[in-house]
């Protein structure tokens, strides 16, 4: 019989190559973070699809404000 604890959080393995485990060492460090916390912060960013929201976004003002932008640039 497995314990309830057991499902409520994911343990596992992340194997990394040499340059990947090096980057994210950097990227904590840098941020003063955890390699775990960093590499949490990127699978959550992944997961969440920020970055095709964000260029859905942008290219939704560009084609809808395209004359207001124009006309701010000059």
């Amino acid at each position: 019989m497995v314990p309830a604890w057991y499902h409520l959080v994911m343990a596992m393995n992340l194997r990394l190559s040499p340059a990947q485990t090096e980057a994210l060492r950097a990227t904590a460090q840098e941020k003063g973070i955890s390699m775990q916390e960093a590499a949490l912060a990127a699978i959550d960013a992944y997961i969440s699809h920020r970055g095709e929201r964000l260029k859905d976004a942008i290219s939704k003002v560009a084609s809808e404000d395209a004359v207001l932008l124009d006309r701010l640039s000059k």
